[in-house]
């Protein structure tokens, strides 16, 4: 009797509602107005699936620069759905850790050569000035070039034998001596490596 009331048990999650508060809404309504025929507008897009860390085991500590964080919009190009531009709603800041945070999502953007649209948070918008203000963050990235585009040393590559990514590691020896190479993230199940020239 026990089991089957474990199986009938609810979950404990719940329906976010409403899922963009008015402010968003507003905002998503008016985007869609100004780009709905150019880009899809996606909300609340987590920051995780739009950039990747290079040499991630090198790099852990930047992990949670952005894991669990989103930016409140994303317009892609309706054909590939390439990002195109990050929009944030600018909310009234009163922690110092506020703006830190908001310093870096404005530098992962334009570090990786992507529009990032600052818009006051507002119950309405004029489209015109949400347009000067796509304009300003377009002029902002001016001559940045991707972080895909950026350095041979940013590559990382992926593993010859299954195709996942693959992760720097380092192979020392009694004499104090080492050897780098990339290997298979799935190591020991996957023996893929690629030396390291």
């Amino acid at each position: 009797m026990a089991d089957k009331d474990t199986d009938t048990q609810r979950l404990p999650y719940r329906l976010r509602v409403p899922f963009l508060a008015s402010t968003e809404l507003a905002l998503f309504r008016a985007l869609t107005e100004l780009m709905g025929e150019r880009y899809s507008i996606c909300p609340k897009v987590s920051l995780n699936d739009v950039f990747y860390i290079v040499r991630p085991n090198e790099n852990v500590h930047f992990f949670n620069k952005f894991f669990r964080k989103h930016v409140d919009f994303l317009l892609c190009d309706r054909q590939t759905l390439a990002p195109a531009f990050g929009v944030e709603i600018v909310r009234p800041i009163s922690k110092t850790e506020a703006r830190a945070s908001d310093k870096f999502l404005d530098d992962l953007f334009t570090n990786a050569g992507l529009p990032l649209v600052h818009i006051p948070s507002s119950d309405s918008y004029d489209p015109s000035d949400v347009i000067i203000l796509f304009q300003l963050a377009v002029a902002k990235i001016g001559g940045t070039h991707p972080l895909r585009m950026e350095r041979p040393t940013d590559f990382v590559p992926n593993c010859p034998v299954c195709g996942k990514m693959m992760v720097l590691r380092i192979e020392r020896n009694g004499s104090g001596g080492e050897r780098k190479y990339y290997g298979c993230m799935d190591s020991p199940r996957c023996t893929g490596v690629v030396p390291l020239e």
